[in-house]
């Protein structure tokens, strides 16, 4: 067999383990090489201890996203829909919530919390895993919190995300450094991917948590 042919049969082996041309997704962007955590499916009653909204200074986080009423704020992950519940107490009376989320137990559960609580501007979603089908030009902001590090196409899920964000609309994550695999995901990965995507950094913090792991940043799209 000639150099030419094993080194050939070499490039092509490489290149179908993703070496030298990663496989792009429907968008066209690079799909992550980074570990990603399976999404949660249990219970989220352990979402809901007394002192979260103080140890993670939501409303601090919601004065950096600038919920105010009138807005209206995607919950990307909301899971039990801790969060889409006070923020639709911010923003209300005018303002609306679209608590997202791709199990549709979730999804479910919001709704009946949402009655449950008198809360009629929660609209939830059942998004796709690259998806969370939101409406053209209606968010004013976004938050993703510890969500991330369970998405694994996250240029498609961005993508998708960007017909859905009104101009100069906030794209907030909050999560901690991790391998992707460990339920967090380290910061320069999420900037990069972030940036890789046409979004761009505004703001970041760590506030969100005392041991100084967690990360709140904010994106906007070029």
């Amino acid at each position: 067999m000639s150099i030419g042919v094993v080194l050939s049969s070499l490039l092509v082996a490489f290149s179908l383990a993703g070496g030298l041309f990663p496989v792009r997704s429907q968008t066209g962007g690079v799909p992550p090489q980074h570990p990603t955590s399976t999404p949660y499916t249990g219970s989220t009653d352990i979402f809901e201890y007394p002192d979260r909204a103080r140890k993670l200074q939501i409303d601090r986080v919601m004065n950096i996203l600038q919920l105010g009423p009138g807005k209206t704020v995607a919950d990307l992950g909301a899971g039990g829909g801790w969060f889409s519940m006070l923020a639709a107490r911010r923003v209300a009376p005018n303002g609306m919530v679209f608590a997202e989320d791709i199990n549709p137990t979730f999804v479910s559960g919001i709704t009946q919390r949402a009655m449950r609580e008198g809360l009629r501007n929660v609209k939830p979603v059942l998004g796709t895993p690259t998806d969370p089908r939101l409406p053209d030009h209606s968010v004013d902001a976004v938050l993703m919190l510890k969500v991330y590090h369970e998405i694994a196409d996250t240029a498609a899920l961005l993508g998708n995300l960007k017909p859905a964000l009104k101009p100069g609309a906030r794209v907030g994550i909050i999560d901690r450094n991790g391998n992707g695999a460990d339920h967090g995901l380290k910061q320069s990965v999420v900037e990069a991917e972030m940036h890789a995507a046409g979004y761009r950094e505004i703001e970041h913090y760590t506030f969100t948590k005392a041991d100084g792991q967690d990360y709140f940043l904010v994106f906007v799209v070029n």
